[in-house]
């Protein structure tokens, strides 16, 4: 045995205040969950109360919060450790006879998880009081979603019709996610990602890191698709939050015309969306106006252009902001705007009446709502809030391995909604808990002790 050097007396509420259990504490004092734990007692009613529903509610949270993979890995914790049975609520005099049997703690987890709805408020009024106390919450979007794998094994045609056993996962299936692109050299590449299980789709604030708005689906659903139901749930939920939002980034998963026309018709916001590639290689640029003949042209990431009549040279044109009165962007003319000489600038500006300001070129956003948008693509602020859409793969990062969705043990969408919605709440909580002790600075963390206020 080794032999261990003679410690030093000390206080133990001063180990306790220093505890990680103050994370704990934390969350559950902001959490609104008074309703919902009456609820479950109510659902109890005169039954056995060996192992009462607050305990257990808190020891659920401590679970996700302590980043347990499994509730049987929680409760070999709360058999060893006596200071968390205290924390959660349980009879100390009982010692590790308090913590509740696997089969007790099962039940309980299936009573939670049939009142989804009951979570979700939770996670509405818990945004809610982040909205009050951050006045720019929601202000900047991103929206991606997330691989969620499932613990079953794939359920095959002939066993569809065979009765569960727990193993197989009937409410899940097969998604795949190609990745496209060029190296250095011109050449193409392609990467291909498939999955069993389901997908999260996830509207977040860019700034702040924090979930908004959030759905659970089977893996094979499409992404672009759910951005409409997404929005469509913010507002109903949290319709003040929505009002606030000025841009949405996305990738290239969520680029059609109707994301675009719902984000900037229905909510005003502005899409910062990447675009695939459709037009041929042979067709770099297209008239500007069809209809007549004028310098101007576009490509198709929406870059404007003019064509000197004389030199052939293509310039592009200078930005000159977004007008709200016409919904349309505004362009001048580079050799009038910049003082560059052009030798076609007379002949270009022949009949037109532009004087010493040159020609101008008003683009309205509905003429082609996916390459022209308030903030123009080849601006260095496009790019700058597309850059923010990393923002929601951090949040896709923790949600993997700070609530444990890498490694898992869950099978069914119902067991998947609850868990990733417990998850969020827990996020959220942990996020409040610090904004209200002036902590703004740790908000997203889950691990950094909380230090108690003196």
């Amino acid at each position: 045995m080794a032999t261990l050097p003679q410690l030093k007396l000390f206080r133990w509420d001063e180990v306790e205040a220093s505890s990680e259990l103050a994370r704990l504490e934390l969350v559950l004092s902001v959490m609104p969950d008074e309703r919902f734990v009456r609820i479950l007692e109510v659902a109890r009613g005169k039954g056995r109360n060996d192992y009462p529903v607050r305990p257990m509610w808190n020891a659920l949270i401590a679970g996700i919060v302590f980043q347990h993979l499994s509730a049987a890995s929680l409760l070999r914790e709360l058999r060893r450790n006596g200071e968390l049975r205290q924390a959660c609520g349980f009879d100390p005099l009982l010692r590790d006879r308090a913590v509740p049997s696997d089969d007790a703690f099962g039940r309980f987890l299936c009573a939670v998880i049939a009142r989804q709805d009951e979570l979700q408020r939770m996670v509405d009024e818990v945004l809610a009081r982040l909205a009050e106390l951050l006045p720019d919450l929601g202000v900047r979007l991103a929206v991606d979603s997330k691989a969620v794998r499932s613990f079953g094994r794939p359920v095959k045609d002939a066993q569809k019709k065979a009765r569960p056993d727990g193993r197989r996962d009937t409410d899940a299936d097969v998604g795949v996610k190609t990745y496209r692109g060029r190296h250095a050299n011109g050449s193409a590449w392609e990467k291909v990602q498939s999955w069993f299980g389901y997908k999260l789709h996830l509207v977040v604030d860019s700034v702040y890191e924090l979930p908004l708005s959030f759905k659970v689906t089977r893996a094979s659903v499409g992404d672009g698709p759910e951005l409409p139901c997404l929005l469509e749930q913010m507002e109903t939920r949290h319709p003040a939050l929505l009002a606030r939002a000025r841009e949405c980034s996305a990738d290239k998963a969520y680029e059609s015309l109707d994301n675009h026309r719902t984000l900037h018709v229905d909510y005003h916001i502005t899409p910062i969306i990447d675009l695939c590639h459709h037009w041929p290689d042979d067709q770099p640029t297209q008239p500007l106006y069809p209809d007549r003949v004028t310098p101007f042209v576009f490509d198709e990431r929406g870059g404007v252009y003019c064509v000197c009549p004389a030199s052939g040279e293509m310039r592009a044109l200078a930005f000159h902001g977004y007008d709200k009165s016409r919904d349309a962007l505004k362009y001048r003319c580079p050799a009038a705007a910049l003082g560059l000489t052009c030798a076609g600038r007379a002949e270009c500006e022949r009949g037109q009446g532009c004087g010493a300001y040159g020609r101008v070129a008003w683009i309205p956003l509905t003429r082609d709502p996916r390459r022209f948008v308030r903030i123009p693509r080849h601006t260095a602020r496009w790019q700058k809030a597309y850059d923010r859409r990393s923002a929601v793969e951090r949040v896709n990062s923790r949600v993997d391995r700070v609530l444990g969705f890498e490694l898992h043990t869950i099978r069914g969408i119902k067991k998947m909604r609850a868990r990733l919605t417990l998850g969020l709440l827990v996020m959220l909580c942990m996020a409040l808990g610090r904004v209200e002790a002036n902590q703004v600075e740790n908000l997203r963390s889950f691990v950094l002790p909380f230090a108690r206020a003196a």
